[in-house]
């Protein structure tokens, strides 16, 4: 890593390794059909089927292999921005029911709407750009006292205080041990699916990709003599300083999620043209586009609230035992729940 690092420099590497983890998530996910909405309705629905078993598949193996590194050695996640800086129990609250209700309204987050753009959605596309720029308004503009003042309500501080296993006094192996167990219950679920066992390696690959994000970020921040934050895959940020940059700059600085959002759409454009499903989706008479909207807008606040989106705080903060992340997903399947069940209410 040295000598890359002397050979291209930190910034044109951590695009890399942004593209390539944006790449892989980004295939794998649109094969797989991963999707919290998908499964949140299904459960909605009083049903335990094939959109759970792929969730499931995807956040335990993503929780895993990356507690498993940590064992190994390979990974070190004391430093990581979930971990490390102050957080916020009323914005994961807040943040993750919103999230939840605006993913059930415009039928699907912001990682499912970013792979439904790529191939051909314009539905999705257009809720993407709702949800960017309502995002970016959340972090530094006209959203943003509202955010912070939500944020304040409930701080917790960096360190011990936001890690589950120094809040509970858990065992990492234990952990690992349970997430294995999951995972292989998950996989023998999702057979009795009768899913596809492509899709089921799909599913475990978006979780690799998020663990892959976190170990090779680490190993150039732990290589370089320059300040490197250690990350993974999260949506919401990355897409609004990737489309602000375009936007106002002439040069746009190289970095993780600079490379993260085209891979993902590289990845997924790939999938859908490998596997025939490339197609132009618009609006029709039947679609209610101000839902897709309104959906947009509170994921856009409440991911910047929550300090993530379905995947950012959920599968990869939750990857490494983050309080707020956990927090954050549970409160994203209470708003997705609660939204699902009053949209059948007559």
């Amino acid at each position: 890593m040295e000598d890359l690092i002397g050979r291209f420099g930190e910034g044109p590497l951590m695009l890399a390794i942004g593209a390539i983890v944006g790449l892989l998530f980004g295939a794998a996910a649109y094969h797989s059909r991963f999707c919290l909405r998908a499964a949140t309705a299904e459960l909605a629905q009083g049903r335990f089927a094939d959109r759970m078993a792929i969730w499931l598949i995807t956040f335990s193996s993503a929780l895993f292999l990356v507690q498993a590194a940590i064992l190994l050695d390979l990974l070190d996640v004391s430093e990581a921005r979930q971990l490390a800086a102050t957080g916020s129990l009323s914005g994961a609250i807040i943040g993750g029911l919103l999230f939840g209700a605006g993913m059930v309204l415009a039928r699907g987050c912001a990682s499912r709407l970013l792979i439904l753009s790529a191939s051909g959605n314009l539905r999705a596309l257009t809720t993407g750009l709702v949800l960017t720029l309502t995002a970016q308004a959340a972090l530094r503009g006209g959203l943003s006292p509202l955010r912070e003042t939500l944020f304040s309500l409930w701080t917790v501080p960096g360190g011990p205080s936001r890690h589950l296993l120094d809040i509970f006094g858990l065992n990492r192996v234990t952990v690992a041990v349970v997430a294995a167990l999951v995972l292989g219950g998950a996989f023998v679920h999702g057979w009795r699916q009768h899913i596809k066992p492509s899709e089921l390696a799909a599913a475990a690959l978006v979780g690799l990709a998020i663990s892959l994000g976190w170990m090779l970020t680490y190993s150039l921040a732990s290589a370089s003599f320059e300040v490197v934050a250690i990350q993974s895959v999260t949506f919401t940020g990355p897409s609004t300083d990737t489309l602000m940059a375009f936007i106002n700059q002439p040069f746009v600085e190289p970095d993780f999620g600079i490379g993260l959002v085209p891979g993902v759409f590289a990845g997924a454009f790939l999938a859908a043209l490998f596997q025939g499903e490339l197609r132009i989706q618009r609006f029709e008479k039947d679609v209610p586009m101000e839902r897709y909207i309104l959906g947009g807008i509170l994921m856009g606040f409440g991911s910047m609230l929550a300090g993530g989106c379905a995947v950012g705080a959920g599968v990869t903060g939750g990857a490494i035992l983050a309080l707020t992340a956990w927090i954050a997903i549970l409160f994203m399947w209470i708003g997705a729940l609660g939204t699902q069940w009053s949209l059948r209410t007559p």
